[in-house]
């Protein structure tokens, strides 16, 4: 049979067939190994055949997979009081998907509006470079019009420099949407951190002008960069929160998260989802989040983060084509002068695997098991396709700190 034949041709897909890992490894079906900093983008937090995973989800598996949500099962209410005690929020609603949580901050927020008696306030505003998925709602917010154009009419959006908190601050109250969306780092456009003052101004901001603050954490949140949302690192919280991607290590699993005074505005009938917060699914997130609190996980993060921020100073320092260095914990970005493209293809021959995002930036995933040879084999790897990309510069000062 020919490769893909049958599958419509939406991603660029690499040839090599991977049959399975172990840890950060991968292995393909001739037996080759990559050493993976991508982790399924951002997805596979416990990595790759994971045994207290694996023996979670073979035990449900022999239970109860499904049940719906008509029906309770063991596992809802102990996932959901963990989400909401790290995140500092109050209520749950569980989707597939980090595109399927934001498509259900969408309908909140506007539902929001209407009980409030302002039902005018259906629009939505949003920071250049965002990317919140591609669903019809998700994708009105994303900024990339390539992503948008083909799909249109979407809902009304506006966009906002990130940064600029009297542009932010002119935009809510001229156009008065019912919600901002925010990501604390923005994966998709680079890696690109919004500034931690930005997101102060904009918690303050929303809450003068009624506005609901959602932060889209599905990319930068549950620990990956070091705390449990990104968000925190700038003492606010959000009304809402989304997460999704390492939430089940690997299973489909979103949340949408909220605060006490959003609780009660989805009632029976508002929304709903066939196959969200399933058994298995949250038998999944169970295993990751306690392997997070009380398995060391989230120390480890911590720990590994650092010593890849120590790693990629010293390559900046090295090679003048590294420009910015950008993220924070497990999520990073390596801005290049040029040739990113050609970089990465050059890493996945050797043996690594990261993507490009934002033009020129790889891009960096690892999963939170990674361990320290790993990491240093990654980074050995990543030295060498820089050293065969251009001359080493003796030093490169003027991105020691970067």
């Amino acid at each position: 049979m020919k490769i893909d034949e049958h599958v419509l041709k939406t991603y660029l897909r690499a040839p090599e067939v991977f049959v399975e890992g172990r840890g950060a490894t991968l292995y393909d079906a001739d037996g080759r190994t990559w050493i993976d900093f991508l982790s399924g983008i951002a997805v596979s937090a416990l990595g790759h055949g994971h045994a207290r995973l694996a023996a979670a989800i073979a035990d449900q598996a022999t239970r109860a997979i499904h049940v719906s949500n008509l029906f309770r099962h063991p596992y809802t209410e102990e996932v959901a009081a963990r989400l909401a005690r790290l995140t500092g929020l109050e209520a749950v609603f569980f989707a597939n998907s980090g595109a399927e949580a934001n498509e259900a901050a969408l309908k909140l927020a506007r539902k929001f509006q209407r009980t409030a008696g302002r039902p005018e306030r259906s629009s939505f505003l949003a920071l250049e470079g965002a990317f919140h998925g591609r669903t019809l709602g998700a994708l009105s917010l994303t900024h990339n019009e390539k992503y948008r154009q083909p799909f249109g009419p979407l809902l009304e959006c506006r966009w906002v420099p990130p940064g600029d908190a009297g542009r932010l601050e002119a935009a809510l109250v001229e156009e008065r949407p019912a919600a901002l969306f925010v990501e604390p780092i923005q994966g998709e456009a680079g890696v690109r951190d919004v500034p931690l003052d930005y997101l102060r101004a904009a918690r303050e901001l929303c809450t003068r002008t009624g506005t609901v603050l959602v932060h889209d954490e599905v990319q930068a949140g549950c620990g990956r960069t070091g705390t449990f949302l990104a968000g925190d690192a700038a003492g606010v919280k959000p009304d809402v929160v989304t997460l999704a991607k390492p939430i089940a290590a690997g299973l489909p699993l979103g949340a949408c998260v909220v605060a006490r005074d959003f609780a009660h505005v989805l009632q029976p009938g508002d929304h709903g989802s066939t196959f969200a917060g399933g058994p298995l699914a949250c038998r999944a997130a169970l295993v990751f989040l306690e392997e997070l609190e009380e398995h060391g996980l989230q120390q480890a993060v911590v720990e590994r983060g650092a010593e890849l921020d120590r790693g990629l100073r010293a390559i900046a320092r090295e090679f003048p084509l590294v420009t910015e260095l950008r993220g924070r914990g497990l999520m990073r970005g390596v801005r290049l002068r040029e040739g990113a493209e050609e970089v990465q293809q050059d890493l996945y021959r050797r043996g690594l695997i990261l993507n490009r995002t934002g033009g020129d930036v790889l891009r960096l995933l690892p999963p939170y098991v990674i361990t320290r040879d790993e990491l240093a084999s990654g980074l050995a790897l990543l030295r060498a396709a820089l050293a065969a990309r251009s001359q080493p510069a003796r030093s490169n000062p003027a991105r020691a700190g970067a």
